[in-house]
């Protein structure tokens, strides 16, 4: 062809197309790359839907899908269709032709450019709004099926006089279809303007009519929509009063409404709703009288009204009505937020009594056999005996113990006994030659429970184990050892084929074993190993000679992951425990229905208040959904999880909570009824520790009943932090078998302290009973301290511990060499007016790098003991001798006070002088005042010398009616030795008891 440019001729470079062998190729590959992209979208589908069918939850996975599947549908075609809609329409209403202006004319060149595209961009507009609005929606589910299966509560908030469940179940979705009408409104708008503008309907810069009469009809009606929105908003957030949360001295997150919002916020709400109803007629109105000159004076009146009415006036109330009498006020209030927030977090029933915290019995002997009736105190510390556990009962390297052991209770002998209990899990980290085949085929299940006394240890210290070795045998009987789940058993395994499992080992070698349970999913079916090939990204499972006939795959095999993944409306306590139970290993898991929407009862967040020393280093002690945010909370539900088998199920615990009922009904037959529950599962259930904890938080300001105290904060407590460390988190709650002043025997407890808040003397004392099954489980009992007394603390008596001089000493040779101390549970038990605290002190070192119980401390009405065993030290706090520790041999101090008075005289005239002396360098040291003590202790050293010259003349005279005061029976004349009755304190101590 010629060159119709004009330009010098040359060789011309064809470009033809790809050839067939090419585009062959390039067909195939795209579509292998779709098919690829489909196949791994539908494996995580189908291995879903495989998992659920194994655990026999199928039912979970479609409610859950098809709720999901009908929402996007729903949500997303209403939104495209009204976006689309509003397009087309605004199309339509384009004017026939266009004026010829600049800007008209710079828009032509766009109009002529998407003409031939025009179907093409409605279709890529409207479906890219639609999907983004399902799936917005698809993440409403929950809010969905509460809503359409909401239950009555029964109770009726105080200020509309509706049922619970319209705040809980009702206004979340309205307030939804709300939000979904403002966005498909405002796109709607934004897309009928952009359409109007590019076709001539709306003008910018060119003279005359800004817009066409049919662009000013339809833009106003959808203003008029928006308005109208606006009108329902205002009615709506008439009702969200009742569970807003605002800022209020009295307490964080406090949720309801005030004096202000009742009598300023809701009527200006009922006057904007008007305001706002006849603005929107207005806007509709301009479809007959085409001007926008009244809606748009409606909608300056609004927005005046909203700033006036809205903003200004209730501040106007907050300042010269409510500030100047606040308490008055607001009281009314405080009290309905006082009422409710007992209720919704199950704190309405707790019984506050008054308790003095000091003993009115002189003779603290007659209580030594009151402390075994009274509580069976646990000096093992399941918190720190774990690698005890693990090197004495380990036994190979691939198997471990958590990081916190369980406390659970036991019949042995035909009595209950507290039991700390740990489960030998399997630890691949410990396998010494990590491949596919061993860290997946081989090593596949831990083995055994082990169990210790918590109430004594053995003479060296160690736990007294009542279920140990491997197997393991004790006295928990005959049971399925083999731990397939656990809380370590994060990884999956592949069971049951031909490749053999590795038991355990013992003196003749290794024992094999291969999976006989129903748990997993079978992998004999080419599509399923397939489908977990790519879902877990590893190919071998498609084509490894290890997976045959039978074949297993196991997953999500934490506690925890299973009973969240088949009730995914729970939130999961942090701390699954292990117990046997008919032969079975069962992990129980506590599980809670939650609801954001309580009126009136102020909020918490779970992670803030489940939170302690033990959290802050053990993950898997975390709740689950710890960032929830919450004003009510049940443990609706207990549920088991089979070490063997995997198999979990879900008990109704709670029979009247409202949420949980809402949940049954949206998921049918997925929770079982209370009266399914075993005796021998009952034996084991226990008091939740999250629970408990987010409790004792509201408790530390809602165990007040009125306004008055609640509002001056003088009533306020704290949980203490940690006494026993440095790390400055809460004190956990102890699980401890006792009995308080109102019971008449001991039940299986959870307990904490409190503390003032900004102060470490103690102002009350918390338990719950969480004996399940019995008439008094989850009583929650409150010993509140007299404000006018101080009683020590935690970390007083902690504090004291520390500072006692022949204590200090005796630790300072304990962590002799490259041994470290390790305080176990401070633990607090109510005795006969006063307080017993008892701690465990633990030894690792000299060779051994494990804890062993070498010492424990007890305090009881000032006496302290420091001793070997528990039974010494409380028989020497409540003896007639002995009220501090014995120093180490080579200190060469005494402890013990004076003898009786003997007949000699001069000898006992000696001795009451050195009483004195001894009584007034106690009052100095006291006071700090240094150099008195130091002349007490100058006249205390000379009493008894006088005391001892005088019994050895009357001994040298034949006077064989009096005896010689040994150093061991006298004061000290030390200020670094114990002395006299009580224990003389450091100048550290005396410092800190200010």
């Amino acid at each position: 062809m010629p060159d119709r440019g004009g330009g010098p001729t040359g060789p011309r470079i064809r470009v033809g197309r790809p050839s067939r062998r090419v585009r062959t190729l390039l067909t195939t590959l795209g579509v292998l790359a779709v098919l690829g992209m489909a196949f791994t979208m539908f494996a995580g589908f189908w291995t879903d839907w495989l998992w659920y069918r194994s655990v026999n939850y199928s039912s979970v996975f479609t409610t859950t899908l098809w709720t999901k599947i009908g929402l996007f549908s729903v949500f997303g075609l209403l939104m495209a269709l009204a976006v689309g809609f509003n397009i087309w329409l605004a199309h339509r209403l384009r004017p026939p032709l266009s004026a010829m202006s600049v800007e008209q004319q710079s828009l032509d060149r766009y109009r002529m450019g998407i003409a031939p595209y025009k179907r093409w961009l409605l279709f890529g507009i409207t479906a890219l709004v639609g999907l983004i609005a399902g799936a917005s929606a698809a993440g409403q589910w929950r809010t969905w099926l509460m809503w359409v299966n909401g239950v009555s509560f029964g109770q009726k908030d105080p200020q509309f006089h509706l049922d619970v469940s319209f705040f809980a179940f009702d206004l979340p979705w309205y307030r939804f279809l709300l939000g979904f009408g403002f966005a498909a409104t405002i796109l709607s708008l934004i897309a009928a303007a952009l359409t109007h503008y590019l076709y001539g309907g709306l003008r910018v810069t060119s003279p005359g009519a800004r817009a066409t009469a049919a662009a000013t009809g339809h833009l106003s009606v959808l203003l008029g929509i928006f308005v109208a929105l606006k009108a329902v908003a205002y009615w709506l957030d008439r009702y969200g009063l009742a569970v807003k949360s605002s800022d209020f001295k009295a307490t964080d997150n406090w949720t309801g409404l005030r004096y202000v919002d009742a009598n300023a916020y809701l009527p200006a709400k009922t006057i904007l709703f008007c305001i706002a109803v006849i603005c929107a007629l207005l806007f509709f109105a301009t479809l007959w009288r085409r001007t926008w000159q009244l809606p748009v004076i409606g909608f300056g009146l609004m927005v005046l009204s909203a700033i006036l009415i809205g903003g200004l006036y209730p501040a106007i109330v907050q300042k010269f009505q409510v500030q100047p009498n606040e308490q008055a006020k607001e009281a009314p209030y405080v009290e309905k937020n006082l009422k409710a927030t007992r209720e919704a977090y199950g704190i309405s029933g707790t019984q506050v009594t008054e308790y003095s915290g000091t003993s009115p019995t002189e003779d603290k002997t007659k209580l030594r056999d009151d402390v075994d009736a009274t509580a069976s105190i646990r000096v093992l510390d399941p918190n720190i005996v774990s690698p005890t556990f693990q090197q004495l009962q380990q036994m190979r390297k691939y198997y471990a113990f958590p990081t916190n052991l369980d406390v659970d209770r036991y019949t042995v002998d035909g009595s209950d006994q507290d039991t700390v209990i740990g489960l030998r899990e399997l630890n691949l980290a410990g396998v010494d030659k990590q491949n596919w085949i061993n860290n997946h085929f081989r090593y596949t299940h831990g083995y055994g429970v082990v169990a210790a006394k918590g109430t004594t240890a053995d003479s060296e210290g160690r736990p007294a184990f009542t279920e140990s070795d491997l197997p393991s045998q004790g006295v928990l009987g005959d049971y399925e050892q083999r731990i397939y789940y656990g809380e370590k058993t994060t990884s999956y395994s592949i069971v049951g084929g031909p490749q053999k499992e590795i038991d355990y080992s013992d003196d003749d070698g290794e024992k094999t074993t291969s999976y006989t349970g129903k748990s997993g999913v079978n992998l004999s079916n080419p599509l399923n190993r397939a489908a977990y090939a790519v879902s877990f990204g590893e190919p071998q499972i498609l084509y490894s000679g290890a997976i045959g006939d039978g074949s297993r795959i196991l997953y999500n095999r934490t506690p925890k992951e299973r009973v969240e993944a088949v009730a995914p409306w729970l939130t999961i306590d942090g701390d699954a425990y292990p117990a046997v139970v008919d032969g079975k290993i069962q992990w129980i898991v506590d599980a809670y229905t939650t609801t954001n929407g309580y009126p009136y009862a102020s909020r918490t967040t779970l992670g803030d208040t489940t939170a302690d020393s033990l959290t802050a280093t053990n993950d898997n002690r975390a709740v689950v959904a710890q960032q929830n945010q919450v004003n009510y909370i049940r443990n609706s539900v207990k549920a088991t999880v089979d070490a063997y088998t995997g198999q979990v199920k879900l008990y109704q615990w709670d029979t009247e909570d409202p949420v949980l009922k809402t949940w049954m009904k949206a998921f049918p037959g997925t929770v079982k009824a209370k009266s399914t529950i075993s005796d021998a599962l009952m034996a084991h259930l226990r008091y939740p520790q999250d629970l408990f904890k987010v409790q004792r938080e509201l408790l530390t300001r809602y165990h007040v009943k009125d306004a008055t105290t609640f509002l001056s904060g003088s009533e306020v407590w704290q949980v203490p932090d940690d006494p026993t460390n440095k790390s400055g988190d809460a004190v956990p709650p102890y699980y401890l078998s006792m009995k308080m002043p109102d019971q008449k025997a001991q039940a299986f407890s959870l307990t904490t302290t409190f503390t003032p808040n900004g102060r470490d003397n103690l102002s009350a004392f918390m338990a719950v009973d969480s004996e399940a099954g019995t008439p008094g489980y989850g009583k929650i009992r409150v010993l509140k301290l007299p404000t006018s007394t101080t009683v020590d603390g935690p970390k007083q008596v902690q504090s004291q511990f520390n500072s006692e001089q022949a204590i200090a000493e005796s630790i300072r040779l304990l962590r002799g060499g490259d041994s470290e101390v390790e305080y176990g549970n401070l633990l607090t038990v109510p005795l006969d007016g006063g307080l017993l605290y008892v701690e465990p002190v633990y030894v690792r070192g000299g060779g051994l790098q494990y804890p062993l119980l070498r010492k424990v401390l007890v305090t009881y009405g000032g006496n302290t003991a420091f001793e070997d065993t528990l039974d010494q030290a409380l028989d020497k706090v409540f003896g007639a001798t002995a009220t501090t520790p014995t120093p180490p041999e080579d200190d060469g101090g005494t402890t013990t006070p004076p003898p009786p008075a003997t007949e000699n005289p001069t000898v006992q005239e000696a001795l009451d002088d050195a009483q004195k002396a001894f009584t007034a360098g106690q009052e100095a040291l006291k006071k700090g005042d240094w150099e008195a003590y130091g002349k007490a202790q100058d006249d205390l050293e000379a009493a008894l010398k006088r005391a001892e010259d005088a019994q050895a003349a009357a001994g040298k005279n034949g006077d064989k009616a009096t005896s010689s005061p040994s150093p061991a029976a006298t004061p000290s004349a030390s200020p670094s030795k114990s002395a006299g009755p009580t224990a003389a304190p450091s100048p550290t101590k005396a410092a800190a008891d200010g």
